[in-house]
């Protein structure tokens, strides 16, 4: 079973190393493609549209097929994606590749949360789910660093050529520890919802990154947005009355659910929001290098995925109420903090209200997830699990559209880009420090009545 949640994990590892290592390059690319903010955010942005896609698949694709098939599958487009951007001559095979990546990730990243759903006991459930999130959660604090040394050693080709041992390693492992306890049975995937789910996100995400650029009545802003609201209620209607829908959203009648995902949407907005922002705001506002911007991110990334096993097993003796809450008061905290001293940030202080924010990340993130999962049924856990994955990824996608269309918006109205930058970036703070308000309420709400895996 480890070895399973390991493999899975690992490769979910390289998807968001990858991730938050790019984002470390992106002044880089920048000037080497000559592309603006919101162009290069799109290297994140398509990666992780690609995968929320993907994920409300899993459910299906789960009962379809053997999970030691969908790794091999997800795991050798994943390699082929890296192979792709380290050779990528121009931007949009760069896109290319990250598409083809997130294609993998998709598959495998709900594997791994599958497995611990199946097999691991309720009552060492939280301590798992936290195991979980920080195999995923080491990557974004090991991703900014190892991103700054390699584009400030070599070239940030390096990148995807160093995670191929990594991925080595997955598929290895995968192969040998992946086994299957249910008989998989014939499953049809619906192909409407699919493209429905494809221009729901689409719409969505492309009018949103095109809002900092463009008036708000223009095809690429409110046509995007209108394309992607009427798809989703299309999507949600067919859902509802087809016999076997892609996403099971009859789970949505379910309060603490919903609430639970709410929250859940909060913090990934904010934590994928300030993974683009600050390291953008170390090198074009403090004039600092990739390696150095790298450096000031790594204490709150590498304190955020170590917190997720301890306060997951916190959640297995306490409850939920005393880590959430908790969590939620840090993690605002930190966004009030950047946002007050947005206009003068030095480095020493966005590291020390990064790591604040991070470390009350890392105390809530799993446990949201598992008392989310909790209000359901067994039968109802694949299904739940897939809407959390979705929502993570498209969260996450949103979080970077949105701080790159705030910060492109600062720096078109300014002459000079410095100001520019730092304008964009307290605004996006402050609607950091909002979302993480209505984070607080919420979970005060849900943990009303203490949740524990014993009345779960």
């Amino acid at each position: 079973m480890v070895g399973a949640i390991v493999a899975t994990g690992l490769m979910s590892f390289c998807g968001v190393m990858v991730e938050t290592a790019m984002n470390i390059t992106f002044p880089t690319l920048m000037r080497e493609f000559r592309i603006g903010t919101s162009t290069v955010q799109w290297m994140t942005t398509l990666y992780l549209l690609v995968v929320a896609v993907m994920v409300p698949l899993s459910a299906t694709l789960k009962r379809r097929f053997k999970m030691r098939n969908l790794f091999l599958v997800a795991i050798s487009l994943f390699i082929a994606g890296v192979i792709i951007d380290g050779l990528a001559p121009a931007f949009w095979v760069l896109l290319l590749g990250r598409g083809i990546q997130g294609l993998g990730t998709g598959i495998a990243l709900p594997l791994m949360f599958n497995i611990i759903l199946e097999r691991v006991p309720a009552s060492k459930r939280g301590m798992m789910m936290g195991v979980g999130t920080m195999i995923t959660g080491v990557a974004p604090a090991l991703g900014p660093t190892f991103g700054g040394l390699v584009v400030g050693a070599m070239s940030w080709r390096f990148i995807f050529a160093f995670l191929l041992p990594v991925l080595i390693v997955a598929l290895g492992l995968g192969v040998s520890c992946i086994e299957q306890k249910s008989v998989p049975v014939a499953a049809q995937i619906d192909q409407l919802s699919v493209v429905l789910i494809v221009v729901t996100f689409c719409g969505l995400i492309f009018g949103i990154s095109n809002w900092g650029a463009q008036p708000f009545i223009s095809l690429p802003v409110a046509g995007a947005l209108a394309v992607g609201v009427l798809a989703l209620i299309w999507f949600t209607h067919r859902c509802l009355t087809i016999s076997v829908p892609i996403i099971n959203l009859r789970l949505f009648r379910n309060p603490a659910f919903v609430e639970a995902l709410l929250a859940f949407a909060c913090v990934q907005i904010g934590s994928l929001s300030l993974s683009f922002l600050l390291p953008n705001y170390i090198q074009l506002v403090n004039h600092s290098s990739a390696l150095i911007a790298g450096l000031v991110v790594l204490p709150g990334a590498a304190v955020g995925a170590v917190v997720g096993p301890l306060s997951g097993r916190w959640y297995d003796v306490a409850g939920a109420r005393a880590p959430l809450r908790t969590s939620a008061v840090i993690s605002l905290l930190g966004t009030v903090g950047l946002w007050l001293l947005g206009n003068q940030l030095v480095n020493l202080a966005i590291l020390f209200l990064y790591t604040l924010f991070m470390f009350g990340r890392g105390v809530g993130f799993g446990n949201i997830m598992t008392v989310g999962l909790n209000q359901l049924p067994t039968t109802d856990y694949a299904d739940g699990n897939a809407i959390f994955n979705t929502v993570q990824q498209f969260t996450a996608a949103l979080g970077i559209s949105m701080a790159a269309a705030i910060v492109a918006a600062g720096q078109a109205h300014s002459t000079s880009q410095v100001v520019g930058t730092i304008n964009g970036s307290v605004h996006s703070f402050a609607v950091l420090a909002l979302l993480t308000i209505i984070e607080l309420v919420v979970l005060w709400h849900v943990t009303r009545k203490n949740i524990s895996p014993a009345n779960a």
